[in-house]
Formats: structure tokens, sequence, C-alpha cells
């Protein structure tokens, strides 16, 4: 009898690690901390004892006092699920320069809204790596992936530079008849301007040519502006090679693209092999080395 109570003992307990096992989501490892910090930490705390404390390493947010005020542990970063009330502890603090906020906006029916870590601050600046941050948050996330570099804030808003072309024209080809769209995304501070040429042609697009426009807008990031040329009803004399110039008081950029023209017949052709779809990010580098 005492054997079969010890058999049932041990597949009971069996079973119940099993069931603590599966309540830790393998999809959030923040979601498994809190679950883990819940079951190491108990009901209560215990006496604090500093020199116990693991090191936490690779914090990008910075670090935050643990449940009882006593080791230090990562905070949470922008995006991440955090604990609403400040009496609670189960997802973790977020870092420096963040809050727990509860954003009902955008949800789809039947969501449920989770708190999460919103950086306090919209403000770009500029690192003392001369890049542009979008905010302090973002900054301070590199600042802590890399300590040895020792990144300080040079000063409130965008470093002045160049115009950077963070989305380029791509290589593309049509049938005649059909429309053509180029599109450039440019950042710079200040503000950059957007050209468009076609090699072999000393105006500026669109010229005089009815069927070929050019649109601008700024963004779509702050600091950004975007241009698109468009060829409508393609001819087999606009194939050839267009560059998107965008410049500002610092300097000047290039980007190109280039544009082929098919006619039916020539589709229909067995033998026929169509381009590569666009060029890379280094073709575009060198083409623009080749141009200047």
């Amino acid at each position: 009898l005492s054997s079969s109570c010890l058999v049932l003992s041990l597949l009971s307990l069996h079973w119940a690690l099993l069931q603590m096992g599966q309540a830790f989501p393998s999809t959030s490892d923040y979601l498994q901390r809190g679950w883990q910090r819940l079951l190491e930490e108990g009901e209560g705390c215990a006496k604090c004892r500093p020199e116990e404390c693991p090191t936490p390493r690779g914090c990008l947010a910075g670090m935050a006092r643990d449940a009882c005020d006593c080791c230090w542990e990562c905070a949470n970063l922008e995006g991440q699920i955090c604990d609403l009330d400040n009496t609670n502890h189960f997802y973790g603090k977020c870092g420096e320069h963040l809050e727990c906020r509860l954003d009902a906006e955008d949800l789809r029916h039947g969501e449920v809204p989770e708190p999460q870590c919103a950086c306090l601050s919209h403000l770009a600046l500029c690192g003392s790596d001369g890049k542009t941050y979008a905010q302090i948050c973002r900054f301070l996330e590199v600042a802590n992936a890399y300590p040895d570099a020792n990144l300080t804030v040079a000063h409130e808003g965008p470093c002045e530079s160049e115009p950077q072309i963070t989305s380029p024209p791509y290589d593309t080809w049509n049938i005649t008849g059909q429309d053509v769209i180029f599109g450039c995304e440019v950042f710079a501070y200040p503000m950059a301007s957007i050209e468009w040429r076609k090699d072999g042609m000393d105006m500026l697009l669109p010229g005089d040519d009815p069927h070929i426009s050019v649109q601008f807008r700024g963004g779509p990031q702050k600091y950004e502006v975007t241009g698109w040329l468009q060829i409508q009803g393609v001819r087999v004399t606009d194939e050839g090679t267009y560059r998107c110039f965008a410049r500002n008081s610092i300097g000047e950029v290039v980007a190109v693209a280039s544009l082929t023209v098919f006619t039916p017949d020539q589709l229909n052709l067995t033998s026929f092999s169509l381009p590569k779809a666009h060029m890379t990010p280094e073709d575009y580098r060198e083409s623009e080395e080749d141009y200047y």
C-alpha cells in the first residue's frame, strides 16, 4: 500500500511540473521572465544581500531595481509590455526616459490593449558620432550597446549633414503604353530639394513633356522628403538612365535607375529574357562614383 501511495505521489508531482512548464510561453521572453520572477520571489522579499545579486548585462534601456528594491535588472525597452501599476512587478519596469502607457488606439476588433513602454520625448537629437537619432530612447539604446564608444549628445535637433537617400529609385522595365513610376526618399537637415534628370538631356524633368510629371511631399519620416517621377504611356524613346539628385546647403547626393522599354512583339519571343528587377545599394554607390 505504501509503495502504491509513493508511486501516485511521484506521478502527481511529475504532472504538476509539466503543468508548470506549460505556463512559460516560449514566444515572449519578458512574459517568461515575469513567471520566473514570481516563482523566485514567492509571496515576499527576503533580506537584501547585494553581494549575492547577479550582474545584468546588455541592458539597452538601462537598469532598474527589482520588485524587492534590492538587485539591479535590465529595464524594459520601448515597445515592450510593462506594469502599468507601480505596485505590481510582473513584466518589469521601463527604462530611462520611458514610461508605461496604455494605448487603446489602432486596436482591431476584439483585441485587448496592453500597456507598453513609450518614450517621453519625440525630439530628434545629434550624437557625437555625427548621426541623427529620432529621440533620446533610440540614442540610449545605441549608447548602451556600444559603451566603449563613449557616445554623447552633441546637441538637440538633427545633425547638419548632406542628404542621405534612404530609399532610392529601382531599375525597372515595362511595355510601351504602360505607366512607370520612380520613387526617391531622402533624409536631410537642412531639408533637401529633389531634382530628376535623364542622361543625355540637359533640362530638368518634367520639362515641357506632358506625359512626364514630377511630385514631391514631406515624409514619410521627420526631416524626410519623397519625390516621384511618373511616365504615363511609356514610349521606346523613354528608355534610359534616370537620376534623382538630392541637395541642401551641406552637399549633394545622387541615385540612378534605368528604364528598359519593350514592345509587345519583343515579349512574345520565346528566347527573350527579362533584365534583373533592380540594383543593389552597392551598385548605386558605384554608379554615383562613376558619375562624379
